[in-house]
């Protein structure tokens, strides 16, 4: 695959990184992220790192990975060689479950999306409020933090899936301490105060997957030393998640910049699987790099 590449500045430049997941076709949301990268990474003198985030082997292809590169090709969007997948890093993501794990602040987890579904449904069915996460999906249920040694042993030998989720009471206890992130995106700006419980017990292994997107970002970010992480808005309360993880592995916490969104004319957030125009075609109707930059206002 042919990858474009930039002169390499100083090991101690600021340090950006544009991590699309090669599931589809990139999009208007993606070229404002990545452009912002760009240009935000040259204004400080820093370096541009890719890194495809290509977790779910099942939908990520290296057709759509070479796609990433012919639209940052194209959109002159030059990064750092050589270009970091996840997909050769699942040992990493291990390594770093096994640690939490030695801490006792991770457990497994035996219910499926669809009994989960339903306990909440019945819930709420009998007048109940479930808690949700700021995503707005119900948190998920907690007794399975109580089973013994034995219990789930004896469950892990017999289950077909599961995953590790975070006992998030039991790594706040681990932490001990105020969490906080500096913020210099489109919303709030300056020290924000993180709120992981928000999230309750989030995933970060699955028996079907080699990391949740939260262990792998954490330990990415912190491998190729990231300085200043520039995403989307969407993922703005996820950074509560992500600096509880940094706190539990021992490792830097970047600056974050959580910009605006690029919306659909029904005002939600442009989506690959929903099929929004892709840059692909954008390019195919004549449209040039500085119409881009115009169309998402940059």
């Amino acid at each position: 695959m042919t990858e474009p590449s930039r002169q390499t500045v100083g090991q101690d430049a600021p340090v950006f990184r544009f991590a699309p997941s090669p599931n589809g076709r990139l999009h208007l949301g993606h070229a404002l992220s990545a452009l912002l990268n760009a240009d935000m990474a040259e204004k400080a003198g820093g370096r541009l790192l890719l890194r495809i985030e290509d977790i779910d082997l099942t939908r990520c292809t290296p057709e759509l990975e070479q796609a990433v590169f012919d639209d940052l090709a194209w959109l002159g969007i030059p990064f750092e060689k050589p270009v970091r997948r996840q997909s050769e890093h699942f040992l990493l993501y291990r390594e770093a479950l096994d640690r939490l794990q030695a801490m006792g602040i991770v457990y497994p987890a035996f219910l499926t999306r669809g009994e989960v579904k339903a306990r909440v449904s019945e819930y709420e069915r009998e007048g109940g409020i479930w808690p949700r996460d700021p995503d707005g999906a119900p948190l998920y249920p907690t007794e399975e933090r109580m089973l013994s040694e034995a219990e789930r042993t004896a469950r892990l030998a017999t289950a077909e899936r599961y995953a590790w989720r975070l006992d998030i009471d039991k790594a706040l206890n681990f932490v001990g301490k105020r969490l906080t992130w500096q913020e210099t995106g489109d919303g709030a700006r300056g020290e924000i105060e993180a709120d992981p419980a928000a999230w309750g017990d989030v995933v970060l292994w699955r028996s079907d997957a080699p990391s949740s997107y939260h262990l792998a970002v954490t330990v990415d970010d912190a491998a190729q030393g990231v300085s200043h992480v520039v995403r989307g808005l969407d993922l703005f309360h996820a950074t509560s998640v992500h600096r509880l993880l940094q706190v539990l592995l021992g490792v830097p916490a970047p600056i974050y910049h959580h910009h605006r969104l690029i919306l659909g004319p029904d005002g939600r957030k442009l989506s690959k699987s929903l099929g929004d125009t892709a840059l692909a075609a954008l390019r195919a109707e004549g449209r040039t790099p500085s119409d881009i930059r115009a169309m998402v206002g940059v």
